[in-house]
């Protein structure tokens, strides 16, 4: 009797460490999102929640309640730099994401309480901004819980939030033309300068164009097979309204890369000179 129970025990213990060995699928695993922005980078950590057949918006996120905006632990937002979030200036740094759901306008809000697990925790004097966004209808369900960063440009973004039929989109800016502007300065007082990547911001960023053309011309003297910058020469032109010097470098864009054979700046170019027809 004594051996048979201690057998029994033993595989009883077995089956407890098998059991305790176990891993299974999180029902709402998380997710790191990165995403390259501005001069550094803005990255969310967040649990993904599904609906599950259920009603999200008014029942399981209650309309005008605090929600963390995802599931378990809170929503992290991290900012490589300084920005602005919904017109409120927030410093560089990590920071949990609420949201207020309502039917008609959402509030958004970033807080200190990193070591928050959920709602609980939050204390409103750690807020570091609170603003209001208007939600949108979403044509097609979204069946997990999904954020993600859209409308990327060089200086603004939106960090887009979206679960059912609902999106909400947080802009975010980030002011680098004075730091970019203050590097060029710079690095146009030493000898190798960088001509074609100023050119490039000018150009990108609706700055003055006479001096982008000036600084191409300069980077196409150093460089005269290369016909990527000759291209951006072309493009400049065409926003100034020089249509006829535009289709001429575009032309000896063309050539130029149809001798390196890439057919991409060839169709770049085809394309430039079809817009200005």
């Amino acid at each position: 009797m004594k051996k048979i129970l201690l057998t029994f025990v033993a595989a009883a213990a077995i089956m407890t460490a098998q059991a305790q060995g176990i891993k299974t699928p999180a029902p709402s695993p998380t997710q790191t999102i990165k995403q390259d922005f501005a001069l550094s980078s803005i990255e969310v950590n967040y649990s993904r929640p599904n609906m599950k057949g259920r009603t999200v918006f008014g029942d399981l996120a209650p309309y005008g309640k605090l929600w963390r905006t995802g599931a378990n632990a809170a929503t992290k937002v991290t900012f490589g730099e300084d920005v602005t979030v919904g017109g409120v200036a927030v410093k560089a740094g990590t920071y949990v994401l609420y949201t207020v759901p309502n039917k008609d306008e959402w509030e958004v809000i970033f807080n200190k309480g990193l070591g928050n697990w959920g709602i609980d925790g939050y204390k409103k004097e750690e807020d570091v901004a609170r603003f209001k966004v208007k939600p949108v209808a979403l044509p097609s369900s979204v069946e997990t819980f999904t954020i993600q960063l859209g409308n990327v440009t060089p200086a603004t973004a939106d960090i887009q939030v979206s679960w059912e039929k609902t999106q909400i989109n947080i802009p975010v800016i980030a002011d680098i033309d004075a730091k970019i502007s203050k590097s060029i300065e710079t690095a146009m007082n030493v000898d190798n300068r960088p001509y074609f990547q100023a050119a490039s911001y000018y150009f990108e960023a609706g700055k003055d164009l006479k001096q982008a053309l000036a600084w191409t011309n300069k980077a196409i003297e150093n460089s005269p097979k290369a016909f990527w910058m000759v291209h951006l020469k072309a493009k400049i032109l065409a926003k100034m309204g020089d249509k006829a010097a535009a289709v001429t470098a575009a032309n000896q864009s063309i050539a130029l890369a149809k001798e390196a054979k890439n057919d991409d700046y060839v169709a770049l170019n085809e394309k430039l000179i079809a817009t200005l027809k």
